[in-house]
């Protein structure tokens, strides 16, 4: 990685990085299950969704299936697993109301907040996600941190998604700076770290639990060691 002294804008994904979507996700499964009277062990549920949904997120972010086809795919694969008969009728419901109740819930990842104050005074900040357009804006003025950003770029605005170069260069060019003046700290190897070093930009690895990868990228457990590189 470049002197932190030639970074003048930062650059963050959002679910998993600064929105804590695992906790947030589980506390609107449970406000569905007893909206929809489905009873169903809450973990039992995550345990058998969480690897499925992010199999069909992958295939989502390589433009292999529609944002319809994840939102019921994922559920339905889900129900078939826990070998539950759930109408489509039904499945389409709670995917509704998984978008309309998702938001609602805002829990950030430890530090959040910390870190984005020692930021701002010293940098732009900005968010690049793959996240849908009519919840991500919803999720930052919920969890109140919208106003730390100076830019906003979702993939269906952008048109595609990340490691797409394409997102990282509409990023670049809302934020006015170019690659070798940014970085970009994301939970995803592929999409935020790979997709990043591949535009000329910096980047940090936000992995919480320990893996061994081996490949020369810089890495951080928990967001406040930002404080400490930046």
């Amino acid at each position: 990685m470049n002197n932190p002294k030639n970074i003048t804008d930062v650059f963050f994904d959002l679910d998993h990085t600064l929105w804590d979507f695992e906790k947030n996700s589980a506390l609107t499964f449970e406000k569905i299950f007893k909206l929809q009277n489905i009873e169903l062990p809450l973990q039992s549920f995550l345990k058998a969704y969480i690897p499925i949904n992010f199999k069909y997120w992958k295939l989502y972010r390589e433009e292999k299936i529609s944002k319809e086809d994840l939102r019921f795919a994922r559920l339905n694969d889900t129900f078939k697993a826990l070998n539950l008969l759930i109408d489509d009728v039904v499945i389409y419901r709670i995917s509704d109301d998984y978008i309309k109740y998702l938001s609602s819930f805002n829990y950030l990842i430890p530090d959040t907040v910390k870190v984005l104050e020692a930021l701002k005074p010293k940098y732009n900040l900005h968010i690049i996600t793959n996240g849908f357009d009519e919840v991500q804006q919803k999720k930052m003025d919920g969890s109140n941190i919208s106003h730390y950003f100076k830019t906003i770029t979702n993939s269906e605005i952008a048109g595609v998604k990340k490691p797409n170069p394409k997102i990282f260069n509409y990023a670049l060019n809302l934020a006015e700076v170019e690659p070798q003046h940014s970085i970009m700290i994301g939970d995803s190897l592929e999409a935020d770290v790979e997709g990043a070093l591949n535009m000329g930009m910096n980047a940090i690895y936000f992995q919480p639990d320990p893996s061994d990868i081996d490949k020369p990228i810089k890495k951080i457990s928990k967001l406040i060691q930002l404080t400490e590189i930046l």
